[in-house]
Protein backbone atom coordinates (compact mmCIF):
# COMPACT_ATOMS: atom_id res chain seq x y z
CA UNK A 1 0.00 0.00 0.00
CA UNK A 2 1.59 3.48 -1.03
CA UNK A 3 2.55 5.68 1.86
CA UNK A 4 0.15 7.81 3.27
CA UNK A 5 1.90 11.43 3.81
CA UNK A 6 0.08 14.18 5.47
CA UNK A 7 -0.24 16.88 2.76
CA UNK A 8 -2.76 19.96 2.44
CA UNK A 9 -5.14 18.32 -0.41
CA UNK A 10 -7.99 19.73 1.08
CA UNK A 11 -7.01 23.24 2.57
CA UNK A 12 -8.99 24.21 5.61
CA UNK A 13 -12.28 25.77 5.16
CA UNK A 14 -14.50 27.51 7.08
CA UNK A 15 -16.77 24.46 7.21
CA UNK A 16 -13.95 21.62 7.06
CA UNK A 17 -12.36 20.42 10.65
CA UNK A 18 -9.20 19.17 11.06
CA UNK A 19 -10.91 15.50 11.88
CA UNK A 20 -12.95 15.93 8.26
CA UNK A 21 -9.54 16.58 6.43
CA UNK A 22 -7.55 13.74 8.44
CA UNK A 23 -10.71 11.35 7.17
CA UNK A 24 -10.83 13.06 3.42
CA UNK A 25 -7.02 12.63 3.19
CA UNK A 26 -7.43 8.78 4.54
CA UNK A 27 -10.79 8.57 2.20
CA UNK A 28 -8.85 10.29 -1.02
CA UNK A 29 -6.03 7.87 -0.80
CA UNK A 30 -8.03 4.97 -0.81
CA UNK A 31 -10.03 5.57 -3.47
CA UNK A 32 -7.16 6.42 -5.78
CA UNK A 33 -5.64 2.82 -4.79
CA UNK A 34 -9.07 1.53 -5.80
CA UNK A 35 -9.86 0.18 -2.16
CA UNK A 36 -13.51 -0.94 -2.28
CA UNK A 37 -13.84 -0.38 1.61
CA UNK A 38 -11.72 1.50 4.14
CA UNK A 39 -11.75 0.30 8.15
CA UNK A 40 -10.82 2.75 10.75
CA UNK A 41 -10.44 1.42 14.45
CA UNK A 42 -9.25 3.27 17.21
CA UNK A 43 -5.48 3.73 17.84
CA UNK A 44 -4.72 2.10 14.53
CA UNK A 45 -3.73 3.11 10.82
CA UNK A 46 -6.39 3.04 8.38
CA UNK A 47 -7.05 -0.07 6.48
CA UNK A 48 -7.99 -0.50 2.83
CA UNK A 49 -9.69 -3.64 0.48
CA UNK A 50 -8.20 -3.90 -2.24
CA UNK A 51 -9.34 -7.05 -4.62
CA UNK A 52 -10.74 -8.38 -1.67
CA UNK A 53 -7.41 -8.34 0.86
CA UNK A 54 -7.21 -5.85 3.54
CA UNK A 55 -4.01 -4.09 4.13
CA UNK A 56 -2.49 -1.09 6.76
CA UNK A 57 -2.09 2.17 5.47
CA UNK A 58 1.89 3.65 6.26
CA UNK A 59 -0.27 6.53 8.36
CA UNK A 60 -0.32 7.57 12.27
CA UNK A 61 -2.91 6.11 14.25
CA UNK A 62 -6.26 7.31 14.44
CA UNK A 63 -7.64 8.14 17.49
CA UNK A 64 -10.93 7.57 19.01
CA UNK A 65 -11.46 11.17 19.43
CA UNK A 66 -10.97 11.73 15.98
CA UNK A 67 -13.51 9.37 14.80
CA UNK A 68 -15.87 10.33 17.34
CA UNK A 69 -15.53 13.78 16.29
CA UNK A 70 -15.95 12.71 12.82
CA UNK A 71 -19.15 11.11 13.13
CA UNK A 72 -20.80 14.13 15.43
CA UNK A 73 -20.04 16.07 12.22
CA UNK A 74 -21.80 13.99 9.27
CA UNK A 75 -24.29 12.06 10.58
CA UNK A 76 -27.70 13.70 9.68
CA UNK A 77 -29.31 15.09 12.78
CA UNK A 78 -32.00 12.61 12.31
CA UNK A 79 -29.72 9.88 12.90
CA UNK A 80 -28.15 11.41 15.42
CA UNK A 81 -30.27 9.27 18.33
CA UNK A 82 -29.08 5.76 17.07
CA UNK A 83 -26.35 6.80 17.68
CA UNK A 84 -26.16 8.19 21.11
CA UNK A 85 -29.10 5.65 22.26
CA UNK A 86 -28.22 2.72 20.61
CA UNK A 87 -23.96 3.41 19.68
CA UNK A 88 -24.42 1.91 15.76
CA UNK A 89 -25.51 4.03 13.27
CA UNK A 90 -25.48 3.75 9.15
CA UNK A 91 -25.51 7.09 7.08
CA UNK A 92 -23.91 8.05 3.54
CA UNK A 93 -21.51 10.61 3.03
CA UNK A 94 -20.55 12.21 0.33
CA UNK A 95 -16.55 14.54 0.24
CA UNK A 96 -16.52 16.80 -2.74
CA UNK A 97 -14.04 15.06 -5.38
CA UNK A 98 -13.67 12.43 -3.60
CA UNK A 99 -16.80 10.51 -4.08
CA UNK A 100 -19.95 8.84 -1.84
CA UNK A 101 -19.75 6.42 0.75
CA UNK A 102 -21.94 4.11 2.78
CA UNK A 103 -20.56 4.41 6.52
CA UNK A 104 -21.35 2.08 9.60
CA UNK A 105 -19.96 3.69 13.00
CA UNK A 106 -20.06 1.77 15.83
CA UNK A 107 -18.71 1.02 19.12
CA UNK A 108 -16.53 -2.24 20.14
CA UNK A 109 -14.62 -2.38 23.53
CA UNK A 110 -15.24 0.85 24.15
CA UNK A 111 -14.09 2.57 21.54
CA UNK A 112 -15.08 3.66 17.96
CA UNK A 113 -15.14 2.15 14.68
CA UNK A 114 -15.92 3.39 11.35
CA UNK A 115 -16.45 1.53 8.28
CA UNK A 116 -16.47 3.40 4.79
CA UNK A 117 -17.89 1.73 1.40
CA UNK A 118 -17.27 3.43 -1.45
CA UNK A 119 -19.81 4.36 -3.77
CA UNK A 120 -19.13 4.38 -7.45
CA UNK A 121 -20.65 7.52 -9.23
CA UNK A 122 -21.01 5.93 -12.82
CA UNK A 123 -23.70 3.46 -12.36
CA UNK A 124 -22.30 0.25 -13.40
CA UNK A 125 -22.92 -1.99 -16.52
CA UNK A 126 -22.72 -5.43 -17.21
CA UNK A 127 -19.57 -4.84 -19.61
CA UNK A 128 -18.27 -3.24 -17.07
CA UNK A 129 -18.68 -5.72 -14.10
CA UNK A 130 -17.50 -8.18 -16.65
CA UNK A 131 -21.34 -10.31 -15.77
CA UNK A 132 -22.90 -12.32 -18.73
CA UNK A 133 -25.56 -10.59 -19.34
CA UNK A 134 -27.69 -13.15 -21.31
CA UNK A 135 -29.27 -15.42 -18.12
CA UNK A 136 -29.49 -12.36 -15.80
CA UNK A 137 -31.60 -10.17 -18.37
CA UNK A 138 -33.46 -13.28 -18.92
CA UNK A 139 -34.36 -12.16 -15.40
CA UNK A 140 -35.10 -8.55 -15.46
CA UNK A 141 -37.35 -8.39 -18.10
CA UNK A 142 -39.76 -10.88 -15.97
CA UNK A 143 -43.31 -8.55 -15.66
CA UNK A 144 -43.73 -9.39 -12.41
CA UNK A 145 -42.40 -12.11 -9.31
CA UNK A 146 -39.21 -11.95 -7.13
CA UNK A 147 -35.85 -11.73 -8.39
CA UNK A 148 -32.94 -12.63 -5.42
CA UNK A 149 -29.62 -11.39 -5.87
CA UNK A 150 -27.36 -13.44 -3.30
CA UNK A 151 -23.43 -13.67 -1.66
CA UNK A 152 -21.80 -12.73 1.14
CA UNK A 153 -20.89 -8.87 2.07
CA UNK A 154 -18.53 -7.32 -0.69
CA UNK A 155 -19.64 -9.93 -3.00
CA UNK A 156 -20.87 -7.10 -5.50
CA UNK A 157 -24.71 -7.83 -4.82
CA UNK A 158 -25.69 -3.94 -5.05
CA UNK A 159 -23.50 -3.65 -8.11
CA UNK A 160 -24.91 -6.08 -10.12
CA UNK A 161 -29.21 -4.85 -9.16
CA UNK A 162 -27.72 -1.54 -10.21
CA UNK A 163 -26.79 -2.86 -13.75
CA UNK A 164 -30.13 -4.63 -14.18
CA UNK A 165 -31.47 -1.42 -13.56
CA UNK A 166 -29.51 0.43 -15.41
CA UNK A 167 -30.34 -1.71 -18.51
CA UNK A 168 -33.80 -1.55 -17.59
CA UNK A 169 -33.36 2.65 -17.41
CA UNK A 170 -31.72 2.71 -21.29
CA UNK A 171 -34.42 0.27 -22.44
CA UNK A 172 -37.70 0.35 -20.67
CA UNK A 173 -40.46 2.43 -19.43
CA UNK A 174 -40.81 1.55 -15.63
CA UNK A 175 -41.68 3.44 -12.77
CA UNK A 176 -39.16 1.85 -9.79
CA UNK A 177 -39.13 2.76 -6.49
CA UNK A 178 -36.52 1.76 -4.37
CA UNK A 179 -36.32 1.26 -0.56
CA UNK A 180 -32.03 1.70 0.55
CA UNK A 181 -30.51 2.41 3.51
CA UNK A 182 -28.63 4.24 2.76
CA UNK A 183 -28.72 5.09 -1.15
CA UNK A 184 -25.75 3.66 -3.05
CA UNK A 185 -26.41 4.38 -6.64
CA UNK A 186 -27.98 7.44 -7.81
CA UNK A 187 -29.97 6.52 -11.20
CA UNK A 188 -31.07 9.70 -13.56
CA UNK A 189 -34.36 9.66 -15.07
CA UNK A 190 -33.81 7.67 -19.01
CA UNK A 191 -36.77 5.69 -20.44
CA UNK A 192 -37.73 5.18 -17.05
CA UNK A 193 -38.68 7.09 -13.65
CA UNK A 194 -36.98 6.39 -10.21
CA UNK A 195 -38.19 7.25 -6.90
CA UNK A 196 -35.67 6.47 -4.17
CA UNK A 197 -36.38 6.26 -0.72
CA UNK A 198 -33.56 6.44 2.24
CA UNK A 199 -34.85 4.73 5.24
CA UNK A 200 -34.31 6.99 7.79
CA UNK A 201 -34.36 10.09 5.70
CA UNK A 202 -37.48 9.69 3.28
CA UNK A 203 -39.36 7.73 5.48
CA UNK A 204 -39.05 6.44 9.18
CA UNK A 205 -38.02 2.89 8.66
CA UNK A 206 -38.66 -0.20 6.18
CA UNK A 207 -41.58 -1.47 7.84
CA UNK A 208 -43.60 1.95 6.71
CA UNK A 209 -41.53 1.99 3.59
CA UNK A 210 -42.98 -1.57 2.73
CA UNK A 211 -46.30 -1.22 3.60
CA UNK A 212 -46.87 2.10 1.75
CA UNK A 213 -44.63 0.93 -1.57
CA UNK A 214 -47.50 -0.71 -2.97
CA UNK A 215 -49.61 2.35 -3.11
CA UNK A 216 -46.73 4.15 -5.00
CA UNK A 217 -47.80 2.70 -8.58
CA UNK A 218 -44.38 1.11 -8.91
CA UNK A 219 -43.96 -1.56 -12.25
CA UNK A 220 -40.47 -2.56 -10.08
CA UNK A 221 -39.47 -2.58 -6.26
CA UNK A 222 -36.16 -2.75 -5.16
CA UNK A 223 -35.82 -3.67 -1.45
CA UNK A 224 -32.28 -3.34 -0.27
CA UNK A 225 -31.75 -6.31 1.63
CA UNK A 226 -34.68 -9.34 2.32
CA UNK A 227 -34.21 -9.35 6.04
CA UNK A 228 -37.44 -10.62 8.32
CA UNK A 229 -40.92 -12.14 7.36
CA UNK A 230 -42.80 -9.05 6.85
CA UNK A 231 -40.89 -7.91 4.42
CA UNK A 232 -40.51 -10.79 2.28
CA UNK A 233 -44.48 -11.14 2.76
CA UNK A 234 -44.69 -7.94 1.31
CA UNK A 235 -42.61 -8.53 -1.50
CA UNK A 236 -44.62 -11.96 -2.40
CA UNK A 237 -48.15 -9.39 -2.39
CA UNK A 238 -46.14 -6.93 -4.52
CA UNK A 239 -45.51 -9.85 -7.12
CA UNK A 240 -49.20 -11.32 -6.93
CA UNK A 241 -50.18 -7.92 -7.95
CA UNK A 242 -48.10 -7.56 -10.97
CA UNK A 243 -45.24 -5.98 -9.68
CA UNK A 244 -40.96 -7.23 -9.95
CA UNK A 245 -39.50 -7.10 -6.87
CA UNK A 246 -35.58 -6.93 -6.62
CA UNK A 247 -33.70 -7.60 -3.69
CA UNK A 248 -30.71 -8.82 -1.93
CA UNK A 249 -30.34 -12.04 0.80
CA UNK A 250 -27.01 -13.14 2.56
CA UNK A 251 -26.89 -16.59 1.06
CA UNK A 252 -24.10 -18.62 -0.75
CA UNK A 253 -25.58 -20.85 -2.93
CA UNK A 254 -29.17 -21.26 -4.82
CA UNK A 255 -29.51 -23.76 -2.45
CA UNK A 256 -29.08 -21.97 0.87
CA UNK A 257 -30.75 -19.32 -0.42
CA UNK A 258 -34.26 -21.75 -1.03
CA UNK A 259 -33.32 -22.84 2.66
CA UNK A 260 -32.87 -19.18 3.83
CA UNK A 261 -36.55 -18.34 2.37
CA UNK A 262 -38.30 -20.66 3.96
CA UNK A 263 -36.67 -19.63 7.29
CA UNK A 264 -39.00 -16.81 7.40
CA UNK A 265 -41.84 -19.04 8.04
CA UNK A 266 -42.77 -21.00 11.34
CA UNK A 267 -43.13 -24.83 10.11
CA UNK A 268 -47.20 -25.10 10.36
CA UNK A 269 -47.16 -22.41 7.40
CA UNK A 270 -44.78 -24.41 5.08
CA UNK A 271 -46.90 -25.62 2.82
CA UNK A 272 -48.96 -22.38 2.39
CA UNK A 273 -45.06 -20.77 1.66
CA UNK A 274 -44.04 -23.14 -0.61
CA UNK A 275 -47.11 -22.35 -3.11
CA UNK A 276 -46.41 -18.50 -2.47
CA UNK A 277 -42.25 -19.11 -3.39
CA UNK A 278 -43.12 -21.66 -6.68
CA UNK A 279 -46.18 -18.81 -7.96
CA UNK A 280 -43.94 -15.85 -7.30
CA UNK A 281 -39.93 -16.86 -7.05
CA UNK A 282 -38.66 -15.83 -10.89
CA UNK A 283 -34.53 -16.66 -9.88
CA UNK A 284 -31.71 -16.79 -8.00
CA UNK A 285 -28.36 -15.10 -8.77
CA UNK A 286 -25.80 -15.98 -6.64
CA UNK A 287 -22.37 -14.33 -6.71
CA UNK A 288 -18.61 -14.47 -5.71
CA UNK A 289 -15.21 -12.24 -6.58
CA UNK A 290 -12.69 -13.89 -8.15
CA UNK A 291 -9.03 -12.55 -7.91
CA UNK A 292 -8.73 -12.17 -11.67
CA UNK A 293 -5.53 -13.74 -13.37
CA UNK A 294 -3.87 -10.53 -14.82
CA UNK A 295 -4.38 -6.91 -13.92
CA UNK A 296 -5.38 -6.99 -10.09
CA UNK A 297 -9.18 -6.66 -9.70
CA UNK A 298 -11.77 -9.68 -9.01
CA UNK A 299 -14.06 -11.17 -11.57
CA UNK A 300 -17.42 -12.28 -10.54
CA UNK A 301 -18.64 -15.76 -10.72
CA UNK A 302 -22.33 -16.74 -10.71
CA UNK A 303 -24.89 -19.66 -9.75
CA UNK A 304 -28.33 -18.54 -12.07
CA UNK A 305 -31.26 -20.35 -11.25
CA UNK A 306 -34.52 -19.59 -13.30
CA UNK A 307 -37.58 -20.44 -12.11
CA UNK A 308 -39.16 -22.45 -14.85
CA UNK A 309 -41.92 -25.33 -14.32
CA UNK A 310 -39.75 -27.91 -13.40
CA UNK A 311 -38.07 -25.56 -10.40
CA UNK A 312 -41.78 -24.84 -9.04
CA UNK A 313 -42.52 -28.15 -8.97
CA UNK A 314 -39.34 -29.23 -7.19
CA UNK A 315 -40.46 -26.19 -4.38
CA UNK A 316 -43.90 -27.20 -4.25
CA UNK A 317 -43.01 -31.10 -3.51
CA UNK A 318 -40.41 -29.63 -0.89
CA UNK A 319 -37.58 -31.12 -3.05
CA UNK A 320 -35.66 -28.54 -3.22
CA UNK A 321 -32.14 -30.77 -3.01
CA UNK A 322 -33.39 -31.79 -6.81
CA UNK A 323 -32.74 -27.78 -7.83
CA UNK A 324 -28.91 -28.31 -7.56
CA UNK A 325 -28.92 -31.57 -9.93
CA UNK A 326 -30.56 -29.39 -12.35
CA UNK A 327 -27.64 -26.18 -12.07
CA UNK A 328 -25.14 -28.91 -11.77
CA UNK A 329 -26.62 -30.27 -15.41
CA UNK A 330 -26.54 -26.68 -16.99
CA UNK A 331 -29.11 -28.36 -19.21
CA UNK A 332 -30.86 -24.66 -19.64
CA UNK A 333 -28.68 -22.23 -20.72
CA UNK A 334 -30.38 -19.38 -18.59
CA UNK A 335 -29.49 -21.83 -15.29
CA UNK A 336 -26.29 -22.95 -14.44
CA UNK A 337 -23.81 -24.10 -11.25
CA UNK A 338 -21.04 -21.77 -9.69
CA UNK A 339 -18.99 -24.96 -10.79
CA UNK A 340 -19.86 -23.97 -14.30
CA UNK A 341 -18.79 -20.74 -14.75
CA UNK A 342 -15.84 -21.27 -12.46
CA UNK A 343 -15.03 -23.53 -15.35
CA UNK A 344 -16.19 -21.15 -17.88
CA UNK A 345 -13.79 -18.58 -16.05
CA UNK A 346 -10.62 -20.52 -15.79
CA UNK A 347 -10.60 -22.02 -19.35
CA UNK A 348 -11.62 -18.02 -20.69
CA UNK A 349 -8.19 -17.76 -18.90
CA UNK A 350 -9.86 -15.05 -16.11
CA UNK A 351 -9.17 -16.77 -13.12
CA UNK A 352 -6.64 -19.22 -11.86
CA UNK A 353 -7.22 -22.83 -11.47
CA UNK A 354 -6.22 -22.93 -7.85
CA UNK A 355 -8.72 -19.64 -7.36
CA UNK A 356 -11.17 -21.53 -8.85
CA UNK A 357 -11.22 -24.67 -6.77
CA UNK A 358 -10.46 -22.23 -3.83
CA UNK A 359 -13.70 -20.57 -4.46
CA UNK A 360 -15.97 -23.73 -5.46
CA UNK A 361 -18.55 -25.00 -3.62
CA UNK A 362 -17.33 -28.20 -4.37
CA UNK A 363 -14.09 -28.76 -5.44
CA UNK A 364 -13.88 -32.28 -6.46
CA UNK A 365 -16.61 -31.61 -8.64
CA UNK A 366 -14.87 -28.90 -10.73
CA UNK A 367 -11.55 -31.22 -10.54
CA UNK A 368 -13.66 -33.37 -12.73
CA UNK A 369 -15.38 -31.16 -14.80
CA UNK A 370 -11.51 -29.29 -15.68
CA UNK A 371 -11.03 -33.26 -16.94
CA UNK A 372 -13.51 -33.02 -19.01
CA UNK A 373 -16.31 -34.75 -17.08
CA UNK A 374 -19.79 -33.44 -16.58
CA UNK A 375 -22.93 -34.87 -14.83
CA UNK A 376 -26.05 -34.83 -17.29
CA UNK A 377 -29.40 -34.91 -16.56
Amino acid sequence: MANYQRRNVFPLQSNMTPHTELFNDLLKLAVDSGASDIVVKSDKPGYVRLSGRLKPVDMDPLSGRDAEAFILEHVPRVFMPMWTDVGQVDFAYAAADIGRFRVNAFHQRGTVSVVFRHIKSQVPTFEVLGLQSDPILKLAKAKDGILLVCGATGSGKSSTMAAMLNWVNQNMDRHIVTLEDPIEFTFQDDKSVFQQREIGLDVPNFEMAIRAVLRQNPDIILIGEMRDRETFETAISAAETGHLVLSTMHAGTVAQSLTRLFEFFPPDQQLLARRQVANTLRGFICQKLIPALEGGGRVPANEILAADSVVRNYILEGQNEKVQGLLDAGADSGSFSFNRDIYRLIKAGLISKADGLRFSPNPSALEMNLKGIFMKQ
